[in-house]
């Protein structure tokens, strides 16, 4: 055979061997890249459900009573004050009274065992007091009225009964105070509110009278919460949240606007923009609007916007203990050290922070941004997602959002009115969540309704110094509390 020719059929073999290596070879490469690939997204689903696992109410929103038996490691940062109660505040020891309403003495014999006379003798008097209260009876008070006419000249003379006094028989208002104190107030069941009534006072009710007492003082309650809502709305500063409730089967929405003195609950089939608009105060409110980032509060811009640090802190918690980032730390610090020294200003007599401090602290929190979103890339997972783009850590969310809403986040800063959190919101809100637990749902057309107008006027009383059961005598007889302006 030609040597040539050889060569030739020789090279064009190296040459096939050559072309298969790099055939296998990239399919080698590509496997390997899917590989790598899912790897990345099996290792991110990996520490997505160990943080999910390891979420709990300090590091998440989720409830105290989602943490189990397990005690959760307290947040709170040491003071350096002594445990108990603080110098200064307010005693609740049970007193000795000046006036006691009945005294029992007992009285030593006027004669000793030897004879000797006692009564003239000196003696140390000492004494102890019982709290006690006398059983409740239901007091019926009877209203007569007469008619006489005149014999001389026919005239009709006749009293009338006072405007309260409307039915041959009826509760009075103490009666009807008290079967809405246990049913809207201290959240007591139907059935068990009757039977506690009977057994403290011996009178029989029925579940519809403690529903017609309620419906009752609902409809004596409109104008007072109308005005307890538009107070909301001329304020500086409010706070905002929503809760979910179950009310006639279906899942509806419990919303809250507050201030330190007033609070205002409305039921809405929806959570977002279009509640808010229908319930009437975010789209006429000018101050500052509170709140935990739901995003349909930002749609209104006739208002500026301050975020709830305690949900930011919590966030930060799950990004160091499930995603092991230290700046989140770092961030966690100051802006606990930012408040602080909001707080000594506060204490000093300050209404506002010097300018040239809110720009070292606006920098030193920029630079944990950025220090931050250095850190992600280097620590989380590069998973593409369905689009071909790089999928956003949960870390680096947060560290957009807090990017983002800067000046939101460090709203308590630039104004000293604004509070560093939004849990006057969420303590409103906690009674909604305690009735659930208790009583389940509303399954009346108007029940939700008028648990929300009541509400709203009891919280109101009781930030004002007002006691419920006070607060619904008022009401009940027409007098109610409206907090002055």
């Amino acid at each position: 055979m030609d040597e040539s020719l050889i060569i030739k059929t020789y090279n064009e073999g190296i040459n096939s061997v050559i072309t298969l290596v790099k055939e296998s070879m990239a399919g080698l490469n590509k496997e390997i890249f899917d590989l790598k690939l899912e790897n990345q997204k099996l290792n991110e689903r990996i520490t997505e459900l160990e943080a999910r696992l390891n979420k709990n109410s300090s590091n998440s929103s989720k409830p105290p009573s989602s943490d189990g038996y397990k005690k959760p490691q307290n947040s709170r940062q040491k003071t350096g004050k002594p445990t108990g109660g603080q110098w200064g505040h307010e005693g609740k020891t049970l007193e000795k009274v000046q006036n006691p309403d009945e005294v029992i003495e007992y009285k030593t014999p006027g004669d000793c065992d030897c004879g000797c006379e006692l009564n003239n003798v000196k003696c140390t008097k000492k004494t102890r007091q019982v709290f006690d209260i006398p059983k409740p009876k239901i007091r019926v008070t009877e209203h007569v009225t007469y008619e006489v006419v005149c014999p001389k000249c026919g005239k009709v003379h006749k009293t009338d009964f006072p405007p309260q006094v409307s039915q041959p028989t009826q509760y009075g208002a103490n009666m009807q105070a008290l079967m809405n104190y246990l049913t809207l107030y201290q959240l007591i069941p139907l059935e068990r509110a009757a039977d506690t009534i009977k057994n403290f006072t011996g009178q029989t009710v029925s579940e519809g009278t403690l529903v017609n007492a309620a419906y009752g003082l609902y409809n004596k309650l409109e104008n007072p919460v109308e005005e307890i809502k538009q107070q909301i709305t001329d304020s500086d500063v409010a706070h905002f949240d929503e809760t979910g409730m179950r009310a006639q089967g279906q899942t509806k929405w419990l919303h809250v606007a507050s201030t330190e003195n007033l609070t205002y609950y409305a039921v809405h089939d929806k959570r977002g923009e279009k509640a808010a608009k229908d319930i009437g105060i975010l789209p006429h409110f000018t101050g500052t609007a509170v709140h935990d980032h739901w995003k349909p509060y930002y749609r209104f811009i006739g208002c500026t916007h301050g975020e709830c640090n305690s949900h930011h802190l919590r966030s930060l918690k799950d990004v160091v203990e499930n995603y092991h980032q230290e700046w989140a730390d770092k961030m966690a610090d100051l802006l606990i050290e930012i408040y602080r020294r909001v707080e000594g200003l506060k204490e000093q007599g300050f209404t506002k922070m010097p300018e040239e401090e809110t720009k070292i602290w606006y920098g030193r929190y920029h630079k944990i941004l950025t220090e931050g979103i250095t850190e992600d890339s280097m620590k989380s997972p590069q998973v593409l997602n369905k689009k071909g783009k790089l999928k956003k850590s949960k870390p680096l969310q947060l560290l957009l959002k807090l990017q983002q809403f800067d000046i939101e986040t460090l709203a308590f800063m630039y104004d000293f009115d604004v509070p560093f959190h939004n849990n006057l919101a969420e303590r409103d809100l906690r009674m909604q969540k305690l009735r659930q637990k208790i009583s389940g749902c509303f399954r009346g057309k108007d029940g939700a309704n008028v648990f929300s107008r009541v509400r709203s006027y009891l919280s109101t009383a009781k930030k004002n110094g007002i006691d419920a059961m006070e607060a619904i005598v008022l009401a009940v007889k027409g007098q109610p509390f409206v907090p002055v302006r």
